[in-house]
């Protein structure tokens, strides 16, 4: 996440310098699997999130309407990929947000489609390559490699339908809701609707992950107020965003309010710098409220569809 920020940052492209965090989704997804294995999935997940990143772009520039119908549509379609293909956490939440993120950036003339896709992909590129470093070493390259169908069965099961109309709920009750508060914050509602049901858990685990959603993003969004008024260079919140995602990796399987405490500010850093603002206490508050009415809309969904096991 840091170096092409960094980079960018040093070579005079502030504008676009942190908008270069995105690409480093790309290596959240398949950590579990061995480097031969995440060196044949990493470029399949840099490609899904550029697409989601493209046609966030195509649907702003159809207008509101347009945005809504793709976040709804992007939500249900990757949580049934998710779900088809036993993906595994984070689950579908990133397409989401990317999809979101790009609609929104583009559509408020923060940045334009051309540049914004172009850091996208050299972004995820970077991190592909990151991927593939361990390859240097000859141990690695000898090791075994399952086949992706192996590791990603492709069957719909009684898990996966589940997910899918947890989805759809969150989805269609998220757009209808921003189109009330604020259609352009509706990828935001949404993510973090996903945040409580993107994986198969239980009724009880739903609703503690909402209580954790809230929670985590009120603190988060007080740190990232705190964050943002510090005179940093862009170079420097390239080396911060690092720091934060290096702190999520290490507390989001123990401990998911304390994770988004951290994933917060960290989104809302790269917001506010493609919107112009070092610091907004606006936005910060409007995230805050979105995040409780996407987290009220999951804790519903997950307890609507009773979660069913595997096939």
């Amino acid at each position: 996440m840091a170096v092409p920020v960094v980079v960018l940052a040093l070579t005079g492209h502030d504008d676009l310098a942190l908008l270069a965090a995105t690409g480093a989704f790309t290596v959240i997804y398949g950590s579990w699997l061995r480097p031969r294995e995440r060196a044949r999935f990493a470029p399949l997940v840099a490609l899904v999130l550029l697409a989601c990143a493209a046609a966030g772009a195509l649907a702003a520039a159809g207008g509101t309407a347009t945005v809504l119908v793709g976040v709804l549509a992007v939500t249900v379609g990757a949580a049934a990929l998710a779900g088809w293909i036993s993906l595994g956490p984070p689950g579908p939440i990133f397409f989401v947000l990317v999809f979101g993120l790009s609609a929104h950036l583009t559509a408020a003339g923060a940045v334009t489609p051309g540049p914004f896709l172009t850091v996208v992909a050299a972004s995820s590129g970077f991190a592909v390559l990151l991927v593939l470093a361990p390859l240097l070493l000859p141990r690695y390259r000898r090791e075994a490699a399952r086949p992706l169908r192996e590791l990603f069965p492709r069957r719909w099961s009684a898990a996966a339908g589940a997910l899918t109309q947890r989805a759809a709920i969150v989805g269609l009750v998220g757009v209808i809701a921003a189109a009330f508060v604020d259609p352009e914050r509706s990828y935001w509602i949404v993510s973090a609707g996903l945040a409580v049901v993107g994986m198969p858990v239980g009724r009880r685990e739903a609703t503690i992950r909402g209580v954790h959603r809230t929670v985590g993003t009120v603190v988060g969004a007080g740190l990232y107020l705190a964050l943002a008024l510090l005179p940093l260079p862009m170079w420097a919140l390239g080396l911060l965003l690092g720091a934060l995602q290096f702190v999520i990796e290490l507390v989001v399987v123990r401990h998911y309010a304390l994770a988004l405490v951290f994933i917060t500010p960290l989104v809302l850093l790269i917001i506010g710098s493609a919107g112009g603002e070092t610091t907004s206490f606006a936005l910060a508050l409007e995230r805050v409220a979105d995040t409780i009415i996407g987290a009220v809309v999951g804790t519903a969904a997950a307890l609507a569809v009773r979660r069913l096991r595997a096939d």
